[in-house]
C-alpha cells in the first residue's frame, strides 16, 4: 500500500516536510496547498506538484489518505477539523492547538473515527532523548525528585515584528515556539506536571510576545521541576534543548548530541551501566534513515507516521492525546501568568504556590 499525502502549508517546516515526504518510498505526494501564489507557481512549474491556494478544493478534488499540516498555530484547529471530517489521518506541526477545548474535541473526533494522529515534537525521535526516557522508565535512577528542561537560541535578537511568531493572536512567542518543545520533553521523559508556579514571561525585544519563559513545575508525588526558555540568546548558534533528571540513585542529562548518566550504585534494570559517569552519543543511538534533512529525527517522525497509518496504530508516539498534555501545561502557564502583575519592562510573574495549594497537590 502506498500512502497518499497532501501538504498543507509550505513555509519553512512545510517545505522541509515536503522534501522528506516526497523522498519516502512508501508515500505518494499527491498535492500541496498554500496561499502564496508565487510559491505554488514555482513548485508546479519546476516539480510538477499539483498546488492549490484553497484547502477545501484540495480536499474535495484529491484522493488522499493523510495530510501534513504545517501552518501558523492559530490555523491548526480549523484545518485539522476539515481533514478529520474527510476521514484523513493527520500529522500536525507543534503546538497542536491554542485552546485545550479545541484539542479535546479534535482528539475525541480522531479516536471515534479510528484515525492516526501525530504532532511534530521531533525531539522524541532523537536518540539521546529516547535513551534518557528509557533510563528514567527503567527505575535505575531511583525515585525521581527533580527535572529541569532548558531551551535556548537566537530567534529574536533585536526589536522586530512582521511574522506570525511575533504576534500573540497568532500563537507566537517563545512559549509556543520553544517552550512547548521543552514541556513535551518533560512529559516524555518523566511525565506531565500537575501544576506550575512562579511563572515569568519576559519580552526582551518583542512587544507583543515573550522572549523568555521560566517557571517551576510540581508533581503530585512531591517531585519538582524547572522550565527555562530564552529565544533571545545569541550565545547559541541555533536552538539548543536539554533535559536533566535527578533521582535518589543518580542523574541523567540529555541534549541533541549525547546522554550522560551518573549512577551512585549499579542497578540490574540498567545492565552495562557502571557506577559513576557513562556517556552515550546520539550517533550511536540513532538508526539510519533513508533521507537526511536537518537531522535524522525529522525523517524518523515522518516515517513513524507513515508506518502508523500502514499498521493502523492510533495510539503511537506524539498522538493528539500526547500533544494535548503539552497544551494543558501551556494553558497552566498562561493561567498562572495572567494572575501576576506586569511591569513596564514586560516582565510578568506569578506568585509561588501557597502552603494550602502545596498541601492539596502533594498530600
Amino acid at each position: 500500500m502506498v500512502v497518499r499525502i497532501g501538504m498543507i502549508g509550505l513555509g519553512k517546516m512545510g517545505l522541509s516536510h515536503l522534501a522528506i515526504v516526497r523522498a519516502h518510498p512508501g508515500v505518494e505526494l499527491v498535492a500541496a496547498c498554500d496561499t502564496m501564489t508565487y510559491l505554488n507557481d514555482v513548485l508546479s512549474k519546476h516539480t510538477g506538484l499539483k498546488c492549490y491556494d484553497d484547502l477545501n478544493k484540495m480536499l474535495d478534488n484529491e484522493q488522499l489518505d493523510a495530510v501534513v499540516v504545517s501552518t501558523p498555530s492559530k490555523l491548526h484547529t480549523g484545518m485539522v477539523t476539515k481533514a478529520l471530517d474527510k476521514g484523513l489521518h493527520v500529522f500536525c506541526e507543534k503546538p497542536f492547538v491554542l485552546d485545550v477545548a479545541d484539542g479535546e474535541r479534535l482528539t475525541e473526533q480522531a479516536i471515534a473515527k479510528g484515525l492516526v494522529t501525530q504532532v511534530g515534537y521531533h525531539y522524541r525521535f532523537v536518540g539521546a532523548f529516547q535513551e534518557a526516557a528509557r533510563i528514567v522508565r527503567s527505575g535505575a535512577l531511583g525515585d525521581v525528585h527533580h527535572v529541569r528542561a532548558e531551551a535556548y537560541g537566537p530567534v529574536v535578537l533585536k526589536p522586530k515584528g512582521g511574522t506570525w511568531r511575533s504576534a500573540k493572536s497568532e500563537g507566537g512567542g517563545a512559549l509556543y515556539d520553544y517552550a512547548c518543545h521543552a514541556i513535551d520533553l518533560v512529559n516524555f521523559v518523566v511525565g506531565a506536571p500537575a501544576a506550575v508556579s512562579g511563572v515569568v514571561r519576559h519580552g526582551v525585544f518583542s512587544r507583543d510576545v515573550e522572549d523568555e519563559v521560566y517557571c517551576s513545575l510540581h508533581y503530585t508525588n512531591g517531585a519538582s521541576g524547572q522550565l527555562c526558555v530564552n529565544w533571545s540568546d545569541e550565545s547559541f548558534r541555533k536552538m539548543s534543548t536539554k533535559i536533566s533528571v535527578w533521582g535518589t540513585n543518580g542523574r541523567v542529562t540529555a541534549d541533541r548530541q549525547e546522554c550522560q548518566i551518573y549512577l551512585r550504585e549499579p542497578r540490574d534494570n540498567l545492565p552495562g551501566t557502571a557506577v559513576g559517569w557513562t556517556v552515550r552519543y546520539t550517533t550511536d543511538l540513532s538508526e539510519e534513515v533513508w533521507f537526511y534533512l536537518r537531522g535524522e529525527e525529522y525523517s524518523s517522525q515522518i516515517d513513524y507516521f507513515v508506518q502508523s497509518i500502514l499498521q493502523r496504530r492510533t495510539d503511537g508516539e506524539n498522538s493528539f492525546v500526547s500533544a494535548l498534555q503539552a497544551d494543558r501545561v501551556v494553558a497552566m502557564i498562561l493561567a498562572e501568568s495572567a494572575s501576576g502583575v506586569g511591569t513596564s519592562t514586560g516582565l510578568t510573574t506569578s506568585a509561588p504556590p501557597t502552603k494550602s495549594l502545596l498541601s492539596r497537590l502533594f498530600n
